[in-house]
């Protein structure tokens, strides 16, 4: 028994009342141990703070797409959902409340402080999670995990104790990023980089003990000079071989610093010379090891000169900078200042400018880990798609620095070591210890420190599946089918889940890595609040639904290309699902008391029309399986829109018409059964894309359901019986003359009420038979009141011509167009020619192509020079008639 749609699609309370029944009927839930073949990803876990972005948009979008698929192809899919901790971005959240409370958190203490970020976290914090929801996404949200939870916490702690145990953690005194607001070390991707206008200090270093003589070195930042241990040259510069071993003098200072030679320094860039500052440059650090040069910090954790500043001391950097370039000019030793544009690096949360910082940190021993993470990929145990992401996966992973895994704040997990205040020795275990493990004292206190939120997250693919237990979802969902990311943590979240899965699962974490590309504004440019052109993912899913904004996701996401996203193309898809409702409707206003499973298919007599509709869907499944088991949505998504509008809406839906208005029974019966049969299918075929209308009306389709949802549907698979090529190919042909007429039509401005007189001139008796046999799908698609099928037909002096295929298609036109216009039309029509002649004409004159391509695509391209060449002559023929009419 069918059901009536609504007049409108309205995809608010659809998507509201679905949604809420799929979770509750417990439909995203994947069973621990099954018979079916697994399928399983984890969500890239979005911060605790959060709210959904466009970039959450896409990523979850496409994951949603894959998991329904599999779902419906018969997997056990298990989608692990879960929230990060975000370490930075959450103690901030709540340090700000507390600010506004007039307290920070050392009012509060360590403990009471994350007490109270808890308590953040359980009144406001994971809302991006009812915004997934709203996107449509399904996961097994029962199975919901956090990056502090218990047992996630255990799974940290143990991957440390253990990594520690084998010696690939330990403590040093390097070079880090840090946040002089924040008070801790960032890692790169949480140090934001904006190009300002800044400026070049050329700075004259004298040459000790040589009067008069000076060296110009330039810098960005003048008062990191205070910690200056040397200056560099080539060692193969000519200007300055004299000076190697010698010593200058650091202005303001008066600090005698050595002369090195370095491969390091650029011949031709600056002056040849550069200021050595190990403890406020990276690449200064490097050339300090090689050289055994001091490292003098002249910062204090705040970003205030320290004592080793001497006189500066105590002033922030920033007046030092200020008050050194005044004395430096006074001095007679600032040689000049030029504009220079710059890359500043800004805290990623509070956008204070980040210095290179000389700390006591933990860090991982990488090398090791990362050798076979880069031959897991280099042997295909994981595929990174686009390939290209290869490339830069291999380059990150052969030139891997330690990774520095702690952080100076309170939110996130305090690591497990504890140093003894009698000898100094640092104890690590699993549970708090009561003496130190090297001299047994019991005075021993924790390390302040917590874990870089990545160092958890690096865990996600297997401690979120319960491991360091050996569990029933690990054993049946690891390793991960896929995961869908974006290319900007491809190394610090991808490459290090990859190291940690296969140190500790001794397995990939992942088969495929399938990076999307960024969305970006319609211009192009990378969204962003400064700009004013973000598109907020609710406001779209409010004003247009969410499965528009779903559809138009996947349309775009071709690999490796960015999204160009504009409101206008969001549009563009609702009117998609409106085609797609409208289309039902008209479905199930023709299958009032329909039963499709009285219908035995063996039994229908088909038309060429039907079997062309069944063809076509036969290709459109193959063409969704192969395009989304490659991830190229956007193919799928294009092929599903191509079927549904061009063809199964703007073709079979009139072709039916005939059959259901005035047919026999028989073929009425046919008509509506390829009608069901068709939008059935079509409506699985985009459930993972279009979840929410899809249901809608799959609820409402006559015949008996086998399963509760289409959620659990079996998805289309190609039919080899219900597969024509041969009248799919007759009916294309068909089809071509109706379209040939509908041009003229609308070129000739033909009113679509007014109906016209055809002749078809066919040029072979198969192509008259096809005609004959297709007349009344003719005659109705193009509005035809008197219609002439023949071989060899005369042209009627005042008609006009289009050709397809071998049939020639005469409109007379005699009080029915004006002749100025048509004269007009078919100049257009031979200029088109023109081009296309000359286009296969080069072709085929170009021995590279005659003598190259096979004998069969040559003989092609002549066909098709031989067949636009007629077509010009024909049209020639029609303009010197139509000519003579004036």
């Amino acid at each position: 028994m069918t059901r009536e749609l609504a007049k409108g699609y309205e995809p608010h309370d659809v998507e509201n009342r679905w949604y809420a029944e799929w979770e509750s009927k417990g439909y995203f839930h994947a069973a621990a141990t099954s018979d079916k073949k697994p399928y399983s990803i984890v969500i890239p876990p979005p911060n605790v703070t959060g709210a959904l972005h466009m970039g959450h948009a896409l990523n979850n979008t496409l994951q949603d797409i894959l998991c329904r698929w599999k779902r419906m192809q018969g997997y056990n899919v298990l989608w692990m959902p879960g929230t990060d901790h975000a370490g930075i971005a959450t103690q901030n959240v709540v340090e700000r409340q507390l600010a506004a409370e007039g307290k920070d958190r050392h009012d509060l203490g360590r403990e009471e402080f994350i007490e109270r970020v808890w308590k953040w976290k359980a009144e406001s914090g994971g809302q991006i999670i009812g915004q997934l929801k709203r996107l449509g996404a399904s996961c097994d949200w029962e199975r919901e995990r956090f990056t502090m939870d218990e047992g996630l916490s255990k799974a940290v702690r143990t991957v440390f104790v253990k990594l520690y145990e084998d010696g690939l953690i330990y403590r040093d005194n390097r070079l880090i990023n840090w946040c002089p607001r924040c008070h801790t070390a960032l890692s790169d991707i949480e140090v934001e980089h904006e190009d300002k206008k800044g400026h070049l200090w050329h700075i004259r270093y004298p040459v000790a003990g040589e009067p008069g003589q000076y060296v110009v070195v330039a810098t960005t930042r003048p008062e990191t000079m205070l910690g200056d241990s040397a200056v560099a040259v080539h060692p193969e510069d000519e200007r300055y071989r004299h000076l190697i071993g010698k010593k200058v003098i650091l202005p303001l200072i008066g600090r005698e610093i050595p002369v090195v030679a370095d491969d390091y320094v650029e011949l031709e860039f600056g002056t040849g010379v550069v200021k050595i500052t190990p403890a406020h440059d990276f690449n200064d650090f490097e050339v300090g090891l090689r050289h055994g040069l001091d490292r003098i910090n002249v910062l204090d954790e705040s970003g205030n000169i320290n004592a080793a500043g001497q006189q500066y001391e105590g002033l922030d950097r920033f007046a030092a900078r200020t008050r050194i370039v005044a004395e430096l000019e006074e001095s007679g030793l600032l040689d000049k200042i030029e504009d220079h544009a710059m890359s500043v690096g800004g805290c990623y949360r509070c956008k204070t400018v980040v210095e290179p910082y000389l700390s006591l940190q933990w860090y991982v021993k990488v090398a090791p880990l990362a050798e076979r993470a880069l031959d897991a990929v280099k042997s295909g145990k994981t595929r990174i798609l686009p390939k290209q992401w290869e490339n830069t996966y291999y380059d990150w992973m052969e030139n891997i620095r330690d990774w520095c895994i702690s952080r100076q704040i309170w939110w996130g997990h305090r690591i497990p070591a504890w140093f003894c205040d009698h000898c100094d020795g640092i104890t690590v275990a699993m549970e708090t210890p009561g003496n130190c493990s090297k001299c047994g004292s019991d005075e021993i206190h924790q390390e302040t420190d917590v874990l870089d939120t990545w160092f958890s997250s690096a865990l996600w693919p297997f401690s979120t599946m319960g491991w360091p237990e050996q569990t029933a979802e690990l054993k049946t969902f690891y390793p991960t089918a896929c995961l869908v990311t974006g290319f900007d943590i491809l190394f610090f979240w991808v490459a290090r889940m990859m190291m940690m899965g296969l140190h500790f699962m001794d397995q990939v974490p992942f088969k495929d890595v399938y990076i999307h590309a960024l969305v970006r504004d319609a211009q192009g440019q990378k969204m962003s609040k400064s700009k004013g052109n973000v598109i907020d993912p609710l406001t779209i899913i409010e004003q247009y639904g969410t499965d528009a904004f779903r559809f138009t996701l996947a349309a775009f996401a071709a690999q490796g290309r960015d999204i160009k996203l504009a409101e206008e193309r969001i549009a563009g898809y609702r009117n998609f699902c409106n085609k797609v409702w409208n289309a039902a409707r008209f479905t199930l206003m023709n299958l009032e008391g329909f039963d499709p499973d009285s219908v035995s298919y063996d039994s229908l007599e088909l038309s060429q029309g039907d079997k062309w509709i069944l063809h076509r869907l036969n290709e459109t499944i193959r063409t969704v399986d192969e395009t989304l088991t490659g991830y190229r949505y956007n193919e799928s998504a294009m092929a599903l829109y191509q079927f549904t509008w061009s063809e199964f809406c703007d073709w079979y839906l009139e072709l039916s018409k005939q059959d259901l208005y005035n047919g026999t029974p028989e073929r009425k019966r046919t008509a509506r059964y390829v009608l069901w049969y068709t939008l059935e299918n079509l409506l699985r075929l985009l459930h993972p894309f279009i979840p929410f209308i899809t249901e809608e009306i799959w609820q409402a389709l006559p015949g008996t359901k086998t399963t509760p949802t289409i959620m659990q549907a079996e998805y289309p698979a190609p039919c080899e019986q219900r597969s024509y090529p041969e009248a799919a190919a007759d009916m294309e042909r068909v089809m071509a003359v109706i379209s040939a007429i509908r041009n003229i039509r609308g070129e000739m401005e033909v009113p679509p009420s007014k109906q016209i007189a055809v002749i078809l001139s066919c040029g072979s008796e198969e192509s008259r038979r096809l005609m004959k046999h297709n007349e009344g799908a003719i005659i109705s698609l193009a509005r035809i009141s008197d219609l002439a099928i023949g071989a060899d037909l005369e042209k009627p002096e005042d008609a006009s011509i289009q050709v397809a295929g071998d049939v020639q298609i005469f409109v007379p036109l005699r009080g029915l167009v004006d002749v100025e216009e048509e004269e007009k039309r078919l100049l257009k029509e031979i200029c088109k020619i023109d081009k296309e002649i000359e286009m296969f004409s080069k072709k085929l004159a170009s021995p590279a192509f005659v003598d190259r391509a096979p004998a069969e695509v040559v003989e092609k391209e002549r066909q098709k020079l031989a067949e636009v060449t007629g077509k010009k002559q024909v049209l020639e023929e029609s303009l010197d008639k139509i000519r003579k009419l004036k």
